[in-house]
């Protein structure tokens, strides 16, 4: 009989624990990817935290929920490419959080004048673990179209680059990056980040 109990016990908890990852799994990447545009929108469209004394709050907000959804080290991977391989883990770490916060002040910075825009859900496509979800940002009669690629990992869809009017972040600063490296080394990517983040804090 304890035999037996035990059993039960593992198999509801099993039950508990997998159901989540089963039920993203089954959903699409586009489905999945709704939620975090769906957060985004309504952090940048809340007038609570608009105005430059809610800056730090808001920022901070906008940046977990699209962590929910971004694969910030992917990313970051690809965009060095071969380079990733060749720098220690805390190296990796260190860029992964100065380019994670450039990408914060130079996007988020545009999005923060977000004013009703709606987003369109075009379509997905599935190709194996990677996906690429395709909308369209309405401003009046401006449609915008943002591709946004993602792979699959322990069943969750995760965006790792964004492809806006048919220029890819990764493959952009990819080529950016690799001019520096070759001309300074990693050691002068960094300083290139640190300047970089420090002026917008200094123009903040």
């Amino acid at each position: 009989m304890k035999k037996n109990s035990s059993i039960l016990v593992l198999a509801v908890w099993l039950l508990v624990w997998l159901s989540p990852v089963y039920c993203l799994a089954e959903q699409g990447p586009m489905e999945q990817l709704r939620p975090t545009l769906s957060k985004l929108t309504s952090l940048l469209a809340d007038p609570q935290l608009r105005g430059d004394e809610h800056k730090v709050k808001r920022r901070a907000q906008i940046m977990d929920s699209i962590r929910s959804g971004f694969d910030f080290e992917e990313m970051c991977q690809r965009i060095l490419g071969q380079t990733w391989n060749k720098i220690s883990p805390d190296e990796r770490v260190l860029f992964t959080e100065l380019m994670t916060k450039l990408l914060e002040n130079v996007y988020i910075g545009k999005l923060e004048n977000y004013s009703g825009q709606t987003i369109g859900y075009v379509n997905e496509r599935v190709k194996g673990d990677r996906a690429q979800v395709s909308t369209l940002i309405e401003d009046d009669k401006l449609q915008i179209p943002v591709h946004y690629i993602m792979s699959l990992d322990n069943g969750k869809w995760m965006v790792y680059d964004i492809n806006i009017e048919g220029v890819s972040l990764v493959r952009n600063y990819m080529q950016q990056f690799k001019s520096i490296i070759r001309k300074d080394d990693f050691e002068g990517l960094i300083k290139v980040l640190q300047e970089k983040n420090r002026s917008f804090e200094i123009e903040s």
